[in-house]
């Protein structure tokens, strides 16, 4: 009896998923997937462990989708730009600079290419189990940027891997420097890099602001992300759980968004008590940055973002500022 008692026990023990993140411990982003894991944990059917490797632990998020490819890793929280390793079609939610102006536009259009997104990610086996973004990418420098002209002096940081982004920098006369995020603070701190775009509650949480303390209030792009699950791991997830894990991610996923998008105000109003200098943008001056950007969108279009996802962000965008399209 002891003997089947133990095989019994055995074979209940739940099935534990990795989940690697760029999201230091202690933010929003990491509490949240921490309340995730307890509802994980409960799920019917024994419920499934969820192991969380926050801080860029696994690596950056080129390196976490190669794990994921290997099954050393059985899923990521990751932004638009690990995802593009996935899918190339995500760029186009935050690679077009200027394109959007609201957060609501953001919404809109992301309802719209979703659905299109999670079926290309589905054949090459990734599911979504949620979507979300962290508010405006702001650039954070060592001296002060306010135009164009300004940022072309400095040594831009860009995402290791991300190849296409940084030749599309340099076609505009811009300086970049590919690193890991790790790479950042110890980076700005020799010279190597002089100004980092980031979303303002990762410029504090990783203490950015004091090594680049000044921000320019230019929306330049949204930050969004997704949490996805290799399909051949999530397939193995036993049927009684499965829609009560989807449906924590889910929540997760809506909380995520609500607090980064609060979390980057209350940020830039931390680092401003704190020293940051917030650099403000006249019309004029957003003009003169739209202007530097449309050299890009031709470039973008069939080259980092896939031509008919650009083509449908145009046409959501239109559909939205002409006032046919109801507020997400």
């Amino acid at each position: 009896m002891l003997g089947l008692g133990t095989s019994r026990s055995v074979m209940a023990a739940p099935m534990t998923i990795s989940l690697g993140t760029l999201a230091p411990e202690g933010t929003s982003y990491h509490r949240l997937l921490l309340e995730m894991r307890e509802k994980w944990r409960k799920a019917p059917g024994g419920g499934v462990n969820l192991r969380i490797y926050a801080g860029g632990k696994m690596g950056g998020e080129t390196k976490m989708v190669s794990q994921m490819r290997l099954g050393a890793l059985d899923a990521a929280l990751l932004t638009a730009t690990g995802l593009a390793d996935i899918e190339p079609a995500v760029t186009g939610l935050q690679s077009v600079p200027l394109f959007f102006r609201t957060l609501d536009e953001v919404s809109y259009v992301g309802t719209k290419l979703h659905p299109i997104l999670e079926k290309r990610m589905e054949k090459v086996g990734f599911v979504v189990l949620f979507w979300g973004d962290a508010g405006w990418v702001r650039f954070f420098s060592k001296e002060p940027v306010r135009s164009p002209e300004d940022l072309k002096r400095t040594k831009l940081f860009v995402w290791a891997g991300d190849t296409a982004y940084a030749n599309l920098w340099k076609s505009g006369g811009y300086q970049v420097v590919p690193l890991e995020t790790a790479d950042i603070v110890p980076m700005l701190d020799t010279g190597l890099i002089t100004c980092v775009p980031m979303p303002p509650f990762a410029a504090l949480a990783a203490q950015i602001y004091t090594r680049a303390p000044n921000m320019l209030e230019l929306n330049w792009a949204p930050l969004t992300g997704a949490l996805v699950v290799r399909k051949a791991v999530w397939d193995k997830v036993p049927a009684a759980a499965r829609e009560a894990l989807l449906q924590a991610a889910v929540e997760t996923g809506k909380a995520n968004q609500a607090h980064g998008r609060a979390e980057s105000d209350k940020s830039v109003a931390a680092m401003k008590e704190k020293g940051l200098k917030v650099h403000s943008v006249t019309p004029e001056l957003e003009e003169e940055w739209r202007r530097a950007c449309e050299p890009f969108y031709p470039k973008l279009r069939g080259g980092l973002v896939p031509a008919d996802i650009f083509d449908q962000l145009e046409q959501y965008l239109k559909e939205y500022r002409a006032g046919g399209a109801k507020k997400p």
